[in-house]
């Protein structure tokens, strides 16, 4: 089985509490007790989920006094990104290839249009 870039990221935002999670840190930076009163879930389910979504490199966090404060870590996010746009980029050349293919096949390959003044 091949692993992909962004696959860990993925399997981290297969809970839908995660999911919540992140979307609130899209927000900006949050402790685990802002979490908690944002989302219907308790501040231990909160600091389990940072746990996965922070080993998953979808979350980091830094000490300011006795808190921890969460955010999301682009660099995971990227990750995701670049995962699903190379699907993307694929589906778009696959696409490609087939409308030359039949174009070429029937004959029907189209002059180049030319610009007018109303484009």
């Amino acid at each position: 089985m091949t692993t992909y870039r962004g696959a860990p990221q993925l399997d981290a935002l297969g809970d839908a509490s995660r999911r919540a999670i992140v979307a609130e840190l899209s927000t900006g930076a949050a402790t685990v007790g802002r979490l908690a009163d944002r989302l219907p879930i308790s501040r231990p389910a909160v600091s389990q989920h940072l746990k996965v979504l922070k080993a998953a490199g979808l979350v980091r966090d830094r000490a300011e006094g006795t808190r921890r404060i969460y955010a999301l870590d682009h660099a995971g996010v990227d990750q995701i990104r670049a995962f699903l746009d190379a699907f993307w980029r694929d589906d778009l050349q696959r696409f490609a290839d087939f409308v030359d293919r039949e174009a070429g096949a029937h004959g029907t390959i189209p002059p180049p249009r030319k610009a007018t003044a109303h484009d």
